[in-house]
C-alpha cells in the first residue's frame, strides 16, 4: 500500500503542475537545530525576530502534525521566459507574476483532497513559506538537490529557481533517497558576485546583510546608509547569487499561467515607478509580491536607489 500511495500521489502531484516531488521520513532535524540556533545567536536574522519564534516547530515535524510520518516536498519552477525592461529598477523574478503563496495554497488543498479520497481521513498540513518548515533541508533529505552556497536548493537537472512547498502527513509512505552529493565544489561564484557580502564561506547566508532582506524584509523606512551603491539596481528581491550560478543554465521557462509576469513590471521605466501612486499602486499590485514591501516600502527602495 506504502508504494501504491507513494506512486498517486507523485502523479498528482504532477497533474497539478507541480515540477517535482520527493518524500522523505518525518524525524527530527538534530544538525538543522545546532546550526539555527548558532545562525540566530550570531543575529544574522536581523530584523526577522519572527524566525526567532517556534524553534522547536521548526525542527521537528511532529510539533506541526501530531503523528507525522511522511514530509512531501514539492518544486514550482517559476523561472520566467521575458525579461524586464534593462534599464529599470530590477525586480526579483519570483515576483514577476501573481503572489506564489495564493497559487502554490491552492495547489496544496488540492494535492491534501486527493490524497484524502485515495488514503482515507489522514491527518496533514500545507505550508509554503509561511510557516516554521525548513523547506529545503527536507527537499535535500527527499533527494530533489543540495543546498548550494547561496542557500538556495539547486536541482541538478533543473537550477534554484523554484518555490519550496511542504505537506506534511502522519501517512506512511516510500521515501526517497536523501541527494548527498554537493556538485557546487569549488565554485565561489554567487560568493564573488554577492555585492553586500552577504554570502559567507561554509553555506552560511547572512540575512541582516541580503539585498532582498533590506527591500522586503526591513520594516524601518532607512536603509543603513552603508549599503549606499550596494544594490545595483535592485528594488524589490535580488536575484545575483542565481543568475551568476552555473546550475542555472539548466533553467527552463515555467508553464504556470499564474506567473504570467505583469506587463508594468516588466515595462515600467524608472520614471514610470517615480510617478506611480498609492492608489494605482494597490491596483496593480495588489496579488503580487510586491504588495508584500507595501507601497511606501516600494517607494523608500527606489529613493535609496536613486540617492547619492
Amino acid at each position: 500500500m506504502k508504494e501504491q500511495f507513494t506512486r498517486k500521489i507523485k502523479a498528482f502531484a504532477s497533474q497539478l503542475g507541480f515540477d517535482y516531488c520527493g518524500i522523505a521520513k518525518a524525524q527530527f532535524l538534530n544538525e538543522d537545530a545546532r546550526r539555527l540556533e548558532t545562525w540566530l545567536k550570531k543575529g544574522m536574522n536581523g530584523s526577522m525576530r519572527y524566525m526567532e519564534n517556534y524553534f522547536d516547530l521548526r525542527v521537528d515535524p511532529c510539533k506541526l502534525v501530531p503523528g507525522a510520518k511522511s514530509v512531501i516536498t514539492l518544486l514550482l519552477n517559476y523561472f520566467p521566459i521575458e525579461k524586464q525592461n534593462p534599464d529599470t529598477a530590477k525586480i526579483s523574478k519570483y515576483a514577476y507574476g501573481r503572489d506564489y503563496h495564493e497559487v502554490i495554497k491552492k495547489k496544496l488543498n488540492k494535492l491534501m483532497e486527493l490524497i484524502r479520497k485515495n488514503a482515507g481521513e489522514i491527518n496533514g498540513r500545507g505550508f509554503v513559506d509561511s510557516a516554521p518548515v525548513l523547506e529545503r533541508t527536507w527537499a535535500q533529505r527527499s533527494g530533489l538537490g543540495w543546498v548550494g552556497k547561496n542557500g538556495n536548493l539547486i536541482n541538478k537537472q533543473s537550477g534554484s529557481f523554484f518555490f519550496i512547498a511542504t505537506l506534511i502527513t502522519d501517512l506512511e509512505l516510500q521515501y526517497d533517497d536523501p541527494f548527498v552529493k554537493d556538485y557546487c565544489g569549488t565554485c565561489t561564484r554567487c560568493i564573488d558576485a554577492c555585492p553586500t557580502d552577504a554570502i559567507l564561506p561554509d553555506k552560511v547566508v547572512d540575512g541582516s546583510k541580503c539585498i532582498s532582506y533590506f527591500t522586503i524584509e526591513l520594516k524601518e523606512m532607512m536603509i543603513p546608509e552603508n549599503m549606499k551603491g550596494k544594490f545595483e539596481n535592485w528594488m524589490f528581491g535580488c536575484d545575483i547569487c542565481q543568475d551568476v550560478c552555473p546550475w542555472n543554465r539548466f533553467s527552463s521557462p515555467n508553464n504556470e499561467t499564474e506567473f504570467i509576469p505583469v506587463s508594468e513590471i516588466l515595462n515600467f521605466s524608472i520614471k514610470d515607478w517615480e510617478e506611480l501612486t498609492e492608489e494605482s499602486f494597490k491596483k496593480i499590485f495588489s496579488h503580487t509580491p510586491l504588495s508584500r514591501s507595501k507601497f511606501p516600502g516600494i517607494k523608500r527602495n527606489l529613493n535609496f536607489l536613486k540617492s547619492p
